[in-house]
């Protein structure tokens, strides 16, 4: 349920959360930590969670990116991350504030499509790379 199904069921839920009133289960779904998601706001809850925390780790900054892949920076600690402001850049990116204090991303539509198209291998990388470094999601 992650990679592409994730941007249509955020905009989906997120941007017009009347669509959809659940009143019958077909199956259980549970977020990244495994809690049941059992009610539309868990399940925005859990999608913003996400997203927050995929966009804040995967920014594309100097910061994080560096300036070669060798660079790149692997932030732990980022599980509860929030974004707090969106602002535009031009016609061609935004600029995402994060509670964090992280604010340097340009976020063109080409990396964000690029984030949502690549995210479930993102992720896994992510993941991945976090345990390599004995670091987690929390610290």
């Amino acid at each position: 349920m992650i990679a592409a199904p994730l941007a249509t069921f955020y905009r989906l839920f997120c941007m017009n959360p009347t669509v959809l009133t659940l009143t019958h289960f077909d199956a259980a779904m549970v977020d990244l930590d495994g809690t049941l998601v059992d009610t539309l706001g868990d399940f925005v809850a859990a999608v913003n969670a996400m997203l927050a925390e995929l966009l804040r780790v995967e920014s594309p900054s100097a910061e994080v990116q560096g300036h070669s892949p060798s660079q790149k920076t692997i932030v732990g600690g980022k599980r509860n991350v929030t974004i707090t402001a969106v602002e535009p850049v031009g016609h061609y990116a935004i600029r995402l504030v994060f509670d964090d204090g992280h604010d340097t991303g340009l976020y063109s539509w080409t990396w964000l499509h690029e984030l949502a198209t690549r995210q479930d291998e993102l992720w896994r990388a992510y993941l991945a790379a976090l345990e390599a470094r004995g670091l987690s999601r929390d610290r």
